[in-house]
C-alpha cells in the first residue's frame, strides 16, 4: 500500500484514555504497510499549527487521533490554504470523548476508521467556511447557536471535568434557564432578516452532535449545501417532552421546526454569542456562512 499519512494525536482525548488503544491501531496500520508519522500536540492549537506547517511542506495526507475537537483544529490547520492548493485528505482514529462525524459512515467507531484506512476508502467532503468579526474559521460537523450552544459553552466551563455526568447537569441546568433569543439570519439572499426567538439555530455538514444526537437528519457531507435546521421558541414542557427525538431526527416534525438546505447565511448579531463548532465552543461575531463543496477528502 502506498499511504503515507501524518497522525496528530490529541493525547488528552477522551480524558486520556484514547492512549491505550493508539499503540494497537497503529501497529495494526503499519503491520499492512500503511506509513504513518507521529506528532503529538501539547495543548490547544496545537494540531491546528503541526497541519498548516505539514501542509505547507507538501504533504496531504493526514489523520486526526482524538475526537471531534481535533478533527476541528486540523481542518483549520489545513483551511484556507488548501482552499488554493492541492485537496488535502483526512482520516481519523476517533479516540476523543465525542466523535459525531465518523457516525454519518458508521457506528463502528475505531474498528470502522481502521477498516477504511486499511481499504484506502476516500470521499469527497464539502467545508464549512464561516467568516467572523476577528477572522474565518472552518468545520465539517456542524455549527450552533442557542440551546446546544448554551450547553456545551456551561460544561466547558464549569463541568470539563465531570465526563458524561457533567454534560447531564449542563442540560439541565440549561432547561432551568431555557434562554429563547433572536439571532437574525437571512439565508440564499433572502430579502429580510428572519429575527424570531428561537431555542436553537444550528448548520450542518454531517447529522450527528453529541455523538448520537441526529440533529440533521437530512444533512450529506457531500451535498454542496449547508443543511440549517431551525427550532423556534419552544416552552420547558415541550422540550422536555421531544428532547428524545432529537436522538432520531424526528424533531424536525415538530410544528416549531424547520429545515433547508442553503448555500449561503448571513448574520446581523449585535454582539458575539457562544457558538459550539465541531465539540469546540467559541465566542464570535458571526457575519458570513458558506460552502466550499469537496475541497476536502474524509476516509471514512
Amino acid at each position: 500500500m502506498s499511504q503515507s499519512y501524518l497522525a496528530i494525536v490529541n493525547p488528552a482525548a477522551g480524558g486520556g484514555r484514547g492512549r491505550r488503544n493508539l499503540s494497537a491501531a497503529l501497529d495494526r496500520l503499519r503491520a499492512e504497510g500503511v506509513a504513518i508519522d507521529v506528532e503529538e500536540t501539547q495543548g490547544a492549537g496545537d494540531a491546528t499549527r503541526i497541519a498548516r506547517a505539514a501542509y505547507a511542506q507538501g504533504r496531504r495526507e493526514f489523520i486526526a487521533v482524538g475526537g471531534d475537537g481535533t478533527s476541528y483544529e486540523v481542518v483549520n490547520g489545513l483551511f484556507p490554504e488548501a482552499s488554493a492548493g492541492g485537496r488535502p485528505t483526512l482520516g481519523f482514529l476517533p479516540l476523543g470523548t465525542g466523535n459525531s462525524f465518523l457516525r454519518d459512515f458508521s457506528d463502528r467507531g475505531l474498528e470502522h476508521a481502521i477498516e477504511s484506512l486499511l481499504a484506502g476508502r476516500r470521499q469527497s467532503c464539502d467545508v464549512l467556511r464561516l467568516r467572523h468579526r476577528e477572522g474565518v474559521i472552518h468545520y465539517i460537523n456542524l455549527l450552533s447557536v442557542g440551546f446546544p450552544a448554551d450547553v456545551a459553552a456551561l460544561r466547558a466551563r464549569r463541568f470539563s471535568g465531570h465526563g458524561e455526568l457533567g454534560y447531564v447537569i449542563s442540560i439541565f441546568l440549561g432547561l432551568a434557564r431555557l434562554d429563547r433569543r433572536p439571532f437574525p439570519v437571512r439565508v440564499n439572499q433572502e430579502t429580510e432578516f428572519d429575527r424570531r426567538r428561537c431555542l436553537f439555530l444550528t448548520f450542518n455538514n454531517s447529522k450527528f452532535t453529541g455523538g448520537t444526537m441526529m440533529i440533521a437528519p437530512k444533512a450529506k457531507v457531500d451535498s454542496g449545501l449547508v443543511e440549517f435546521v431551525r427550532w423556534g421558541a419552544i416552552g420547558r414542557l415541550g422540550l422536555m417532552r421531544n428532547l428524545p427525538k432529537l436522538y432520531d431526527g424526528t424533531h424536525i416534525e415538530h410544528p416549531l421546526a424547520e429545515r433547508k438546505a442553503v448555500k449561503r447565511v448571513e448574520f446581523d448579531l449585535d454582539a458575539p454569542v457562544d457558538v459550539m463548532v465541531d465539540g469546540e465552543v467559541l465566542r464570535l461575531h458571526c457575519e458570513e456562512l458558506d460552502v466550499l463543496p469537496g475541497a476536502l477528502n474524509v476516509v471514512a
